[in-house]
């Protein structure tokens, strides 16, 4: 038997929609207003999912509770493994000293805390979200600031800023090469038509980036940085995802965008300089190590090696061939049917828990971790002292993605989120100004881009279809929008805080995401806005299906 979900529970879209939102605004309000700490605002958002679910939505209790629990145990793995990890191989370069070389190797670069914001939260954490994704460039750029003297305030807000435009082909592109077996749609397509939106905000993002980090008039003066990092990043954005596809879109763009940052600084420099106060006291705060300074970026190159390798789809295949049991959620699988307009026709949905423990990026962070200690020298005793201090530090924020998590897939499952996404797809000409809103209601929701394709892709192409729009244009929209949803969705608002956690200053859940609310808003709506110009205005912009 099973429960089919039913999108309008009471009255039409439009009244249904507006109790479906009741968890999250239940959720943003006691974190953003009434300052409850977060795996508390979590846990009272979770209970009230669950009552709209059960006692609205008519979801079986049991169905209800599974999800949940699939929700948590995704939260812990493989979220949950990523940060500690990630957060792992930072506290071992600081407890090593080797941070501190490498801070000052990255300041002599450009000692201009603009300059280095661009550098890291842009370029850098782009780079790794082209490897990794699953928050992994907001907690290791968002450290990385910590430890060149940022507030963590600052350092939290500008990885969660910087982290927008490259998200539609993170993880080697996962987000697309989800989407297009699932709605039908042509991959090579949809990259391209990607590629011909986020190039714009590509290029927008690191003006906006320093604008919200030293206002408009410290932006002005670094406009040339802002300029190289964000044109060559669209330029490579728009060539790779035209012409090659979306796999390393994001790795070649960031590589690019940062050696030309770097070969800019030879030749040209801030008039004023804008430094880090706290700079200084940072590096003398923290022990200096002995040796060469190459071995500093010895982390780092670890960590981006396996990542990067374990991202390959044939490596991710092998080891998953070795040790990857795909575990069917009890209760749960193949016990809930999603239908029209969501799904060509009634269609049980999948509940599988993978035990990608091989495979998973959180293992090649650890891997990282590992040969970091071989080659700095730690001793095992050392290595796991500090790998206890981690853990004992991220405790309380891996409860809180687990119980977010576990919101998520409550909503997801009992098909309130797709109620919300219904309410907004039925604005008939508006649509597409609504469709890449739709995207980034699902990443808030979902934390995920590729979770949101997978949502939502399928509603895009119908309603796009009913109304004479293009698929390709809709679904394409659904990434490009969810991008800016990124920076506020509760798993990457929690990795913030863990990154930048721990300090006298560190900022609460609830202070991050007050800081990137509406700027996530803003960005969103320029999407929305250049969606429906190619719509109505530019439509030869829409690849060509042969």
């Amino acid at each position: 038997m099973t429960w089919s979900q039913n999108y309008a529970p009471i009255g039409g879209i439009g009244t249904s929609a507006l109790i479906a939102a009741i968890p999250v605004v239940v959720l943003l309000g006691l974190l953003a207003f009434w300052h409850v700490r977060a795996h508390i605002a979590a846990m009272i958002a979770l209970g009230v999912a669950l009552a709209t679910a059960i006692g609205v939505y008519g979801m079986p209790a049991k169905l209800a509770f599974a999800a949940a629990g699939n929700g948590a145990a995704f939260g812990l793995l493989p979220i949950g493994w990523l940060i500690l990890n990630a957060i792992f191989i930072y506290q071992l370069s600081v407890e090593t000293g080797q941070f501190a070389i490498l801070q000052k190797q990255i300041a002599g670069i450009s000692g201009d805390r603009r300059i280095q914001a661009l550098l890291l939260a842009f370029s850098f954490g782009a780079f790794i979200e082209g490897a990794a994704g699953f928050g992994a460039p907001v907690a290791i750029s968002g450290a990385l600031m910590i430890g060149l003297g940022f507030k963590p305030l600052e350092a939290a807000k500008l990885a969660l800023i910087g982290n927008t435009a490259p998200v539609a082909f993170g993880s080697l592109g996962i987000p697309l090469t989800t989407m297009a077996p699932l709605t039908g749609l042509d991959l090579h397509a949809l990259s391209s038509m990607v590629g011909r939106q986020l190039p714009f905000f590509s290029l927008i993002v690191p003006f906006w980036l320093v604008a919200a980090q030293v206002g408009w008039r410290g932006m002005i003066a670094v406009w040339p940085a802002c300029l190289v990092a964000g044109g060559t990043f669209g330029l490579m954005q728009f060539l790779i995802s035209n012409y090659h596809g979306p796999w390393l879109v994001d790795i070649v763009s960031a590589a690019v965008s940062m050696l030309a940052l770097v070969v800019l600084m030879r030749f040209w420099q801030p008039k004023e300089e804008s430094t880090n106060p706290a700079a200084a006291a940072a590096t003398s705060a923290r022990p200096i190590a002995s040796g060469p300074a190459w071995k500093a970026w010895l982390p780092w190159i670890f960590l981006t090696g396996f990542v990067f390798i374990w991202g390959l789809p044939v490596v991710k295949k092998t080891l998953n061939g070795i040790y990857a049991p795909e575990i069917p959620v009890p209760g749960l699988h193949l016990a809930i049917e999603k239908v029209p307009p969501v799904a060509p026709k009634p269609t049980p949905e999948k509940a599988i828990f993978t035990l990608n423990l091989l495979s998973a990026t959180g293992t090649a962070l650890l891997l990282a971790g590992v040969a970091s200690v071989l080659a700095l020298g730690v001793s095992f005793r050392r290595a796991l002292t500090i790998y206890g201090q981690t853990l004992m530090r991220v405790r309380i924020s891996l409860l809180t993605i687990s119980v977010m998590m576990a919101l998520g897939f409550t909503t997801r499952f009992s098909g309130t989120d797709t109620t919300m996404g219904l309410a907004m797809a039925g604005t008939g000409w508006l649509f597409p100004f609504f469709s890449p809103l739709i995207g980034w209601l699902g990443v808030a929701l979902t934390g995920s881009d590729t979770s949101s394709n997978v949502l939502f892709g399928n509603l895009q192409k119908v309603s796009a279809e009913q109304l004479g729009f293009s698929p390709i244009l809709m679904c394409a929209a659904n990434s490009s929008g969810g991008v800016m949803g990124k920076m506020i969705d509760a798993q990457s608002i929690v990795v913030a805080s863990v990154a930048t956690g721990g300090h006298p200053e560190s900022p609460t859940a609830g202070t991050i995401l007050r800081a990137v609310f509406w700027h996530s808003i803003a960005l969103a709506i320029l999407v929305g806005l250049l969606v429906m110009a190619q719509a109505y205005w530019w439509p030869g912009v829409v690849p060509v299906v042969k």
